[in-house]
């Protein structure tokens, strides 16, 4: 199936829960609101014609400037964007899902922006849905074990997030 097909094919049957696409980027990728995620990925996975069967990574990207001069030249608002890699072994092609959240939940700064697990879907979602919390600071609902991967259980903040910052010691250890 070609990646245009395929961009047709979600479209026409989620509607505009599919909020856009490119089918001729190097990696093809469509958008999806964030409530229909779950519901967008177990077709994915489940449809004969496409069968993605492997997620290869998610990563979640802070598009926000902390300088206010530069904020106010930028080309979008700040917000917080989920990809998820998708592939198919057997039918060799590939897709992207991008998910758009706001920065925070309900603009309550601290409060984390929630989208659902996928880890229903595709089992490897576990450790990467634990990694973006970690570190990004997306929370995902009805995930098995939500907790910190890398960082320490009782770390503050999210270190990819651009606002954050560095703690100047830890336990009493001093960093640089």
């Amino acid at each position: 199936m070609s990646e245009k097909s395929l961009l047709q094919l979600l479209q026409s049957r989620f509607g505009n829960v599919v909020t856009g696409g490119d089918a001729d980027a190097i990696d093809p990728w469509i958008q999806v609101e964030p409530q229909s995620l779950l519901n967008v990925c177990t077709y994915l996975r489940d449809d004969n014609k496409l069968r993605f069967d492997l997620l290869n990574c998610i990563t979640g990207v802070d598009y926000f400037e902390p300088d206010a001069k530069k904020a106010a030249k930028s080309p979008w608002q700040p917000h917080t964007e989920l990809v998820y890699h998708l592939s198919s072994i057997a039918l060799k092609h590939t897709l992207v899902i991008k998910v758009v959240l706001p920065r925070w939940k309900n603009d309550q700064e601290g409060s984390l922006p929630e989208v659902d697990s996928v880890s229903s879907v595709w089992r490897t979602a576990d450790w990467h849905e634990r990694e973006v919390y970690d570190l990004s600071g997306i929370f995902f609902q009805g995930h098995p074990d939500l907790r910190r991967i890398l960082c320490p259980e009782d770390w503050v903040g999210h270190p990819l997030r651009k606002d954050y910052q560095m703690p100047l010691e830890y336990h009493g250890i001093r960093g640089r």
